[in-house]
């Protein structure tokens, strides 16, 4: 991590904190922050190195007039695209945005700045942002006289924010592995889910070969598919970094697979199971999912009961 970053809190707010947050925000505020949440995740699989975020604009009166959303590094952030297409109605209003605003100038100018500028009254934050620089945007923002409400819908946020955040944390990318358990290992789930790939900045095939889930959608300079993988598990995940990738898909069996698993560096992990008779004698012993992960999803998915489960 980048010294001179503040580092905020590893654990999830308590119960009380979101509830507090839910209190302090209205119908229309939450009804906007889930509208952000939602756009957010058009940026998924391309604005890698940085999040995906979303952001809506209330008018003073409350009333939705805009929205936008961050697409790639070196282009406009969330809150600049809403803003501009907000234009004079976000004088007074709210801003609702998935991540905490920048306060730093990069390829682009400080989002905190924009806001100000656009003489926003009242800004409402779903996650805090770990990269910002000294104080952050948000306590720059309340400097400026701006009210600012802050975790307000931050575990719905991470539906879409959560992997670019352990990334960030980790300082590796976040890898899902998908595959099924059983005949023909790994190509039933391969198939079915193909639009899975569109949310990972790096897929990883069964035969080794890496494409970009998106391919073309990231931005210039900032990101690169690599040629090859290293060995080894750190000599895996340094190429990885090294491309800008904050997510990966593994598809199906494989080595890499079987080397980043035995290192503890998978994730999540999506897995197939076929169907078995109704009454039955395994042949030997049979699980879900691997152990050390939490089942947090279990759907049918056709002819397989799709599993979903994190470290």
């Amino acid at each position: 991590m980048p010294s001179g970053l503040r580092i905020a809190p590893l654990l999830s707010p308590s119960c009380s904190t979101r509830l507090r947050s839910a209190e302090v925000a209205s119908t229309g505020e939450l009804s906007a922050m889930r509208r952000a949440i939602a756009i957010s995740a058009q940026g998924l699989g391309s604005t890698s190195p940085n999040p995906p975020v979303g952001c809506v604009i209330l008018d003073s009166d409350g009333r939705m007039v805009s929205e936008g959303y961050h697409v790639r590094k070196g282009e406009a952030h969330a809150e600049f695209n809403a803003l501009t297409a907000a234009g004079k109605l976000a004088d007074g209003g709210t801003a609702l945005v998935t991540l905490e605003p920048c306060n730093h100038h990069g390829r682009t100018p400080p989002c905190r700045e924009a806001l100000i500028n656009a003489k926003v009254a009242r800004v409402v934050i779903a996650v805090m942002d770990p990269t910002s620089r000294g104080e952050g945007g948000a306590a720059l923002l309340r400097k400026a006289g701006v009210q600012v409400e802050q975790d307000v819908l931050r575990d719905e946020a991470l539906l879409v924010l959560g992997p670019w955040l352990d990334s960030v944390r980790s300082d590796r990318p976040f890898v899902t592995w998908i595959f099924e358990a059983g005949p023909p290992h790994g190509r039933c789930a391969v198939i079915r889910h193909e639009n899975l790939r569109e949310s990972h900045d790096l897929v990883v095939r069964p035969d080794g070969e890496i494409t970009e889930g998106r391919p073309g959608n990231h931005g210039r300079g900032v990101f690169h598919v690599p040629s090859s993988l290293g060995g080894t598990a750190v000599e895996t995940l340094g190429v990885l970094r090294e491309s800008g990738a904050r997510s990966i898909l593994l598809e199906g069996l494989s080595s890499c697979a079987d080397v980043l698993s035995a290192a503890g560096a998978v994730d999540q992990v999506v897995v197939y199971l076929p169907d078995t008779p109704h009454s039955w004698a395994p042949p030997g012993q049979v699980t879900a999912i691997p152990d050390g992960y939490r089942l947090t999803a279990a759907t049918r998915d056709g002819d397989h009961v799709r599993l979903v489960g994190r470290r």
